[in-house]
């Protein structure tokens, strides 16, 4: 065996069974907003790049809003559809960056925050249940479901 494939090879190994780097699209913010609001026939946008209005038949049917947070270390691109009255229609997570957490999509999960208003405490362990192995990703997007409806929840009527 030459020298190389000596010291080259055990390095290719322990590289090949290492984690690999790991980044999820889900979903794009037009696939999003048609999720959230299917009977929607316009998104009419508030905030660029941020917010949009939901209309369908000339009436708004809530509003969507699109947000980053960050996991463990990297950016999670979630969405969160409010109701025309400021509460939590829907929340979904766009694009996933990290290499563990990602449950925080499953549709349980998430379903926690249906409802919520701008009134409600949004805290692990309270009213949102926590995901063991995605600690700082489950606690990350709920603080930012938090700061979405405290922003929004109240002046997009």
């Amino acid at each position: 065996m030459t020298k190389w494939a000596r010291y080259t090879l055990p390095a290719a190994a322990i590289a090949s069974i290492a984690s690999p780097a790991y980044s999820m699209q889900y979903l794009s913010i037009a696939e999003a907003q048609k999720q959230a609001f299917p009977s929607a026939t316009n998104f009419s946008e508030v905030q660029a790049g941020r917010v949009w209005k939901a209309e369908a038949g000339g009436r708004a049917v809530g509003f969507f809003i699109f947000d980053r947070v960050v996991g463990k270390h990297l950016l999670i691109d979630y969405a969160v559809a409010l109701t025309p009255a400021g509460a939590v229609h829907s929340v979904e997570i766009l694009q996933y960056r990290e290499s563990y957490g990602g449950e925080i999509r499953s549709a349980s999960w998430l379903a926690q925050f249906v409802g919520k208003t701008s009134g409600s405490p949004l805290k692990i362990n309270g009213d949102i249940r926590n995901i063991a192995g995605a600690t700082l990703s489950s606690t990350h997007v709920t603080e930012g479901v938090k700061r979405v409806l405290s922003a929004y929840g109240n002046r997009l009527r």
